[in-house]
C-alpha cells in the first residue's frame, strides 16, 4: 500500500510540474532561510555559555543614579570581589580583572605577536574555567612576574604548547614575564577575547586609585554556590558600596547579573533591563516562521486551487472503500514527502551561501552534522510537511463522493481560505517591507546626522612605547605636524563613540546637595578641540598662551544645563583633589555615544599625561601617502612597535553595526519572502485563468474588450492585495515604532513610509499576474470553446 501511494504521488508530481517545481522552490528557499536563521540563532544563544559553571557565574554591576537618570555600568569599586568572598557566604570563589589590554606586544627573538589579554586576579581561572592543557590553574598567577597565554599564542610563539612553562616572553618591548600556564584557546563565541593573563597586582600598581571603593575602575566576578538565590543577595549588597564609603556613595546599587545574559540582555534605560540582541534573536525567530508559514501557505493555496481538478480522483476512491483517513494520509504524505525534497535542496543552498552569510553577521558558524542538527531537520520537515499539508488533506479528503461525481462541488469556502492565506502572505511582506525602509532611513540618519564634531579624515594610534613619555609624546606630536598632507595633530583619552571615563564629585556655587551629575571625563592635549571642529558657545579653548591652562575646564552645553550655571564663564570649580578651576568655554553639544544615548554632561581636561591615544587630521585625497609617510616616520620614533591605526569614522560607525547586520540580512528575507509569496501569486493567476477560460471566451464573444477582461481577472487580486496593505499598515507602524524607541535621537514615522511599500505591494501583485492576465485576454475564444 505505501509503496503504491508513493508510485501514484510521484506520477502526480509529473502530471503536475509547474505547481511541483513553484511548491519545491518555494518551500525550499523558506526552508534554506530559515535553516541559516537556525545556526545563527543557536549561535547567539550559546554565546559565554560553555563555561562549567556557567550557570553559578555572575558579574557584578551597578545602576548609578544621575541627575539625568540612571545608567547602569559593568564596572565597579576594585576590591568588591575579595570583600564578597570573605563577607558573603554564598560566595563560592571571586576574582577581579583590568580594563583589557588590547593589541600588546608579546615577542619572543625576532617574533613580535600582538594579542589581547586582561590583568585577572588569583582565583580568575576558578571563575572563568578554561581548560588548562599546562600548569596548575590554582596557582598560575601566584606571582606577578607570570603568564598565562592560551594555546593559539603559544603556537605562534614557540611553534608547540609542549615544554614551555618556565620559559620567558617579552611584554609591551619593556618588561618579561615567565610562561605558568597554558590554557585551551577560547571559541569564537566568547565575548571577550583573551589570549593571555597577566596578575591583577601589576594593575593595582599601575592605577592604585582603583584600590578606592569610590572609582570604578574594575570588573568583579563571582560564583555562587549551588543554591543561591539571586533575588536575595542582590537585596543584601544593594547597599554594600554605601555602607563601604561611610555613606558617601550614595547614588551606587550593586547588583549582580549572569555573567552569560549580558550579551543578549545587555541594554538598560533609567536602571531598567530593556533587552539588547535578545530582540534580534526573537526577531529573526519570528521571520523564519514567517516565510516557512509563506511557503506552506503556497502549497495550501495551490493545492486547494486544485481541487477542482482532483475531486474526481477523491470521489471514484471513494466510491471503491477508499476511507478519509486513508485519504488524509495520501495527501499529507504527498506534502511530507514535498518537504522532504525540498529540505534536501535547502541544505544544498545552506552550505553554498553560508561562507557569504558569515561574512554579514560577522560569524563562524559552519555545518557541523550532530543529533541537535538531525532532530532540527527532521522536526522541520515534519513540521512543515503537517502544516503545508493539513488543510489539503483535510478539504479533499471531505469531498462527497455523489456531489463530486455529479460536479455539485461547492467552492466558496475554499476561495475564502485561499483568499485569507494570500492576504496573510502579502501582510507580512508588506510588514518586512516597511521595517527594511525604516531601518534603512535610520541607519542612514545615523550617518548624515550632524554629530557636532568633525571626524572625517582623522586616524588614531595607541599611545604606546616611547609615546608613554611626556617629551616624547609632545616631540612627535609637533614633528608630524609637518609631514606633507598632516592638517593637525594632537592626543586625547575618548573614542568619540560612547561611555569612556566618568566621574562625579565636582561642586560649584548653588550645587544642590543632592545633585549625583556625573560628567563624562576627555583628557585632551592642545589643539583637540579644534581638529574636531567642536564649536564653543561662549569662552576660549586652551591655548599654550595661558601656562595654567590645565587649572581649566571647558564644559558641554548638556553640563551647564545641569549646573544650573547662568553666566558660566570664569565660575569656579572644586573637587577631584583640587581646589580651584575655573571654566573657560562652553562647547556646543555633540554625540560622544551613540545616537541610542540621550548626550550627557561633559567635561575636557587639559590633561596630555592621561592621555592614551594620538590623533592625526589628515588633507582629504591625500589619505594614502599621507598615512605612509606617517608610518615610516612612526617606525623610526618608536621602534618595536607597528602603527595599527584605525579612522575616527570607523570607531562611529562601529556603533551601529548590528544595526546594519540586521539591515542587511532583512533585505535579502524580505526579497526572499516577496519572491516566495509572488511565485505562489503567479502559480494562483494561472489557475485561475484556466479555471475562468470558457467564462472569457463567452465575454469576448459577447463584445468584451481585452482591458476590460484584464480588469475582471485582476480585480480580485486586487482587492486582496489592498485588504493585506490596510491590515499590515497598523501592525508595521506599531513594530517600527517600537523599534525606534530605542534610540534617543530617531526619525520620525511619515505617511511615506508606509504608503510606499503599500504601493510597491499592489505593484508586486499586478506585475506576478500581469503575464497570465495579458496572455489570457488575447486567447481565440473560438479554440477555447472547442475544448472539452
Amino acid at each position: 500500500m505505501l509503496k503504491f501511494n508513493l508510485l501514484f504521488i510521484l506520477k502526480n508530481y509529473k502530471r503536475h510540474k509547474g505547481s511541483f517545481l513553484i511548491n519545491l522552490a518555494g518551500l525550499s528557499s523558506g526552508l534554506a532561510c530559515a535553516l541559516l536563521i537556525y545556526f545563527w540563532v543557536n549561535d547567539e544563544l550559546s554565546v559565554d555559555k560553555f563555561y562549567d559553571k556557567e550557570d553559578q557565574l555572575y558579574q557584578v554591576m551597578e545602576h548609578m543614579v544621575q541627575s539625568y537618570g540612571v545608567r547602569t555600568i559593568n564596572a565597579t569599586a576594585g576590591p568588591m570581589a575579595d570583600a564578597l568572598l570573605s563577607e558573603m557566604p554564598e560566595v563560592e570563589f571571586a576574582t577581579t580583572t583590568g580594563e583589557q589590554i588590547e593589541d600588546a606586544y608579546l615577542s619572543l627573538d625576532e617574533k613580535n605577536i600582538q594579542a589581547d589579554g586582561h590583568y585577572v586576579s588569583q582565583d580568575y581561572f576558578k571563575v572563568f574555567t578554561h581548560p588548562f592543557i599546562h600548569g596548575s590553574r590554582s596557582q598560575a598567577l601566584s606571582d606577578k612576574n607570570s603568564i598565562v597565554i592560551s594555546e593559539e599564542l603559544a603556537e605562534k610563539l614557540f611553534g608547540t604548547t609542549e615544554n614551555i612553562l618556565g620559559k620567558t616572553i617579552e611584554f609591551q618591548h619593556e618588561k618579561f614575564f615567565s610562561i605558568s600556564g597554558i590554557f585551551e584557546t577560547l571559541p569564537s563565541n566568547a565575548t571577550e577575547k583573551l589570549d593571555f593573563a597577566l596578575s591583577y597586582d601589576l594593575y593595582e600598581e599601575m592605577h592604585p586609585d582603583v584600590l578606592s571603593w569610590r572609582n570604578t575602575g574594575s570588573f568583579a566576578y563571582l560564583i555562587l554556590k549551588p543554591g543561591s538565590s539571586v533575588e536575595q543577595f542582590n537585596d543584601k549588597i544593594k547597599h554594600y558600596i554605601l555602607t563601604k564609603t561611610e555613606n558617601k556613595s550614595t547614588n551606587r546599587t550593586p547588583f549582580i547579573k549572569r555573567y552569560s545574559d549580558k550579551y543578549l540582555y545587555g541594554r538598560y534605560e533609567d536602571g531598567v533591563e530593556a533587552g539588547g540582541r535578545i530582540e534580534y534573536v526573537k526577531l529573526f525567530s519570528i521571520i523564519a516562521v514567517f516565510i516557512v508559514a509563506i511557503a506552506c501557505i503556497n502549497f495550501m493555496s495551490l493545492s486547494t486551487a486544485r481541487a477542482s481538478k482532483r475531486a474526481k480522483e477523491v470521489g471514484i476512491k471513494k466510491s471503491l472503500g477508499a476511507t478519509r483517513n486513508a485519504l488524509i494520509f495520501q495527501y499529507l504524505s504527498e506534502s511530507v514527502l514535498i518537504t522532504l525534497f525540498s529540505v534536501i535542496l535547502a541544505v544544498l543552498f545552506v552550505l553554498l551561501f553560508l561562507p557569504q552569510f558569515n561574512e554579514i553577521m560577522g560569524k563562524e558558524l559552519s555545518f557541523s552534522v550532530d543529533v541537535k542538527l538531525i532532530s532540527v531537520i527532521i522536526g522541520i520537515t515534519l513540521f512543515t510537511g503537517l502544516m503545508a499539508g493539513s488543510y489539503p488533506a483535510l478539504y479533499l479528503s471531505g469531498f462527497r463522493p455523489a456531489e463530486v461525481l455529479k460536479g455539485k462541488l461547492k467552492k466558496g469556502g475554499q476561495i475564502w481560505v485561499r483568499k485569507g492565506l494570500v492576504i496573510f502572505q502579502f501582510m507580512i511582506s508588506m510588514i518586512l517591507i516597511v521595517f527594511v525602509l525604516v531601518v534603512y532611513k535610520q541607519i542612514e540618519f545615523t550617518r548624515k546626522k550632524d554629530l557636532g564634531f568633525n571626524r572625517d579624515n582623522i586616524v588614531w594610534m595607541k599611545r604606546e612605547g616611547k609615546l608613554l613619555d611626556s617629551e616624547n609624546l609632545e616631540t612627535f606630536i609637533s614633528e608630524v605636524k609637518n609631514i606633507p598632507g598632516v592638517i593637525s595633530a594632537s592626543s586625547m583619552r575618548h573614542n568619540m563613540a560612547g561611555h569612556v571615563w566618568g566621574a562625579g564629585g565636582l561642586t560649584w556655587e548653588g550645587k544642590d546637595p543632592e545633585d549625583k551629575t556625573e560628567f563624562e571625563v576627555v583628557c585632551i592635549n592642545h589643539d583637540m578641540i579644534k581638529m574636531l571642529d567642536i564649536e564653543l558657545l561662549e569662552g576660549r579653548t586652551f591655548s599654550r598662551e595661558f601656562g595654567l591652562d590645565w587649572k581649566n575646564l571647558i564644559f558641554n552645553e548638556t553640563a551647564i544645563d545641569y549646573m544650573g550655571l547662568s553666566d558660566p564663564i570664569g565660575k569656579t570649580i572644586k573637587g577631584w583633589g583640587f581646589n580651584d578651576r575655573q571654566i573657560i568655554g562652553v562647547a556646543k553639544n555633540f554625540h560622544f555615544e551613540s545616537f541610542h544615548e540621550n548626550i550627557k554632561p561633559l567635561v575636557f581636561m587639559l590633561w596630555p599625561d592621561r592621555t592614551d591615544r594620538v590623533m592625526v587630521k589628515i588633507e582629504g585625497g591625500k589619505e594614502y601617502r599621507t598615512i605612509e609617510a606617517i608610518e615610516e616616520f612612526y617606525m623610526d620614533q618608536n621602534p618595536g612597535y607597528a602603527m595599527n591605526y584605525k579612522f575616527l569614522d570607523q570607531s562611529y560607525e562601529a556603533q551601529y553595526v548590528a544595526e546594519r547586520r540586521i539591515a542587511t540580512l532583512s533585505y535579502y528575507f524580505t526579497g526572499l519572502a516577496i519572491l516566495i509569496s509572488c511565485l505562489g501569486l503567479f502559480a494562483l493567476a494561472a489557475f485561475t485563468a484556466e479555471r475562468r477560460i470558457k467564462e472569457i471566451s463567452i465575454r469576448k464573444i459577447l463584445g468584451s474588450s481585452n482591458w476590460s477582461i484584464i480588469y475582471l481577472l485582476s480585480k480580485d487580486f486586487t482587492k486582496t492585495a489592498l485588504i493585506a496593505v490596510v491590515i499590515g499598515l497598523p501592525i508595521s507602524y506599531m513594530l517600527t515604532n517600537n523599534w525606534l524607541d530605542g534610540f534617543a535621537f530617531r526619525i520620525a514615522l511619515n505617511w511615506q513610509y508606509f504608503v510606499g511599500p503599500g504601493a510597491m505591494v499592489l505593484a508586486i501583485t499586478w506585475l506576478t499576474i500581469g503575464f497570465h492576465m495579458l496572455k489570457t485576454s488575447e486567447i481565440n475564444p473560438v479554440d477555447s470553446l472547442k475544448e472539452d
